[in-house]
């Protein structure tokens, strides 16, 4: 027998398969995983519209958590007063519904119009700030008198006056962005301005707010390129003023001193207590969405300043980081859109907006957690109040407007935009024609016929 016939009989005999499985990579079956995620990634943070939907995502989960924790904080109080459980869910549903509506109009408005009507907004916002001490309209809670009250409604018209400022802020920081080395336009309108808003809010004696409306000032200052000795000296001063502010009222000492030394007199430390004590019984988990127990009569302001305290205890560490979380991620955001905008009336404005948010957010998280002493602000998105939760709503909603207008975010949103109407897009159905009845198909006998016919006439003519 030659080789040939060996090799032969040898491909014609019936292989063994292998056990062994073969892939192409054995360390990635299926392939490199990790680096396509981080490519996509990679891809998605460097896309236009991302600061665009980022803001819509943040700013959904912030207000829908808020509601599900004002319906948890507010039913058992409600339920004692003899109202609905539900009562302050749908009281804070309409407001957020009217914030939606706010926030869709601001955003579909172009940033032009909020410069040209910068002065018109800030003057609405003084005028509206100036109803609080109108006599019979203006209302006063705990001291502080920064409400007024219409047909048994109240609202708080510094919320409103902050987002003015911000506008104001930026319209004016933009024109003068030239000239603020210069002591004379730097300190006009700008000073007198800035100081009649704070003014008007220090007269009705709300501390809070007013440190708030300092930390909107100081942002949009600073991103607008003051001058550092000229900040560092506006800031001192308005660190005296706190302090005198601080100084002249028995309760604002008092609070300091409860938070110093903590050693309190009767219950001037009844609300930092509790709070603390609803995050410590929270522990990792929480003790369940509903089930807390400093809503019942204990905590004063459950929903609202201290509305922080009840998530702590009912959704635990996990949900407290999870909010700081959000709000970091709303910082993020504002922070790559000052990058990208090359507009300085927007990045103003959007420094101003950033600053007053996030600093009254982590304010109130930092008064909870008792890293800071009592001040009564609420958690922006989250607390019940529909003042509050209209103007930040407001404000998400210029956000919105200018994250529209950041370089190629137009094209990438018209493009995303485009292709969801493409894929939910139904296609008709081929009209049929009326003429003519629809043909039915043959059966198998006449296609026998039919063929038995041909091959006749075929043969007949090869004949022929």
């Amino acid at each position: 027998m030659t080789m040939e016939d060996t090799r032969r009989r040898a491909s014609q005999a019936p292989r063994r398969r292998s056990t062994q499985v073969l892939r192409p990579d054995e360390e990635q079956p299926l392939g490199n995983i990790g680096g396509r995620a981080r490519e996509e990634l990679a891809g998605w943070l460097r896309s236009p519209a991302l600061d665009f939907y980022a803001l819509i995502v943040v700013g959904t989960l912030l207000v829908g958590i808020g509601l599900v924790m004002v319906l948890s904080s507010s039913s058992v109080g409600n339920i004692s007063r003899g109202d609905s459980g539900f009562a302050g869910l749908l009281r804070q549903g309409t407001f957020a519904a009217m914030g939606l509506v706010g926030l869709v109009t601001a955003a579909i408005l172009p940033p032009g119009f909020y410069r040209r009507t910068a002065w018109i907004l800030f003057a609405l916002g003084l005028g509206l700030q100036c109803l609080v001490h109108v006599p019979g309209l203006g209302w006063e809670v705990y001291g502080n008198r920064n409400w007024i009250r219409i047909a048994g409604q109240t609202l708080q018209p510094s919320e409103f006056l902050k987002l003015s400022l911000a506008i104001w802020l930026g319209a004016l920081l933009a024109m003068k962005r030239p000239l603020l080395n210069r002591p004379g336009h730097l300190l006009f309108p700008l000073v007198p301005g800035a100081g009649l808003a704070l003014g008007l809010v220090v007269w009705g004696h709300d501390l809070g707010t007013t440190l708030v409306m300092c930390m909107l000032v100081a942002g949009a200052v600073w991103v607008a390129g003051v001058p550092r000795r000229w900040f560092v000296g506006a800031g001192l001063v308005g660190l005296a003023g706190v302090i005198a502010l601080t100084i002249t009222s028995g309760n604002r000492m008092a609070r300091i001193n409860n938070w110093l030394h903590g050693t309190c007199e009767g219950d001037s430390c009844l609300q930092s207590q509790q709070g603390m004590m609803g995050l410590a019984e929270g522990g990792w988990w929480g003790v369940g969405l509903g089930e807390s127990r400093q809503k019942w009569g204990r905590l004063p302001a459950a929903e609202n300043d201290y509305i922080f305290a009840i998530i702590g205890e009912e959704l635990g560490l996990i949900g407290t980081l999870g909010v700081l979380a959000l709000f970091t991620a709303l910082a993020l955001i504002m922070f790559r859109m000052i990058n990208r905008l090359e507009d300085h009336f927007q990045q103003i404005t959007v420094a101003g907006i950033s600053a007053w948010l996030l600093g009254q957010a982590f304010v109130n998280m930092m008064v909870v957690t008792g890293l800071l002493p009592v001040i009564g602000v609420p958690l922006p998105f989250i607390s019940s109040g529909g003042s509050a939760l209209l103007a930040s709503m407001t404000a998400l909603g210029v956000l919105l407007s200018f994250a529209r207008r950041e370089p190629g975010a137009a094209e990438a949103i018209g493009a995303r935009m485009g292709t969801v109407r493409r894929s939910i897009s139904i296609l008709p159905a081929p009209a049929r024609s009326t003429s003519a009845p629809p043909t039915q198909p043959a059966s198998g006998r006449t296609r026998t016929r039919r063929r038995r016919g041909r091959s006749r006439r075929t043969a007949s003519r090869r004949t022929r």
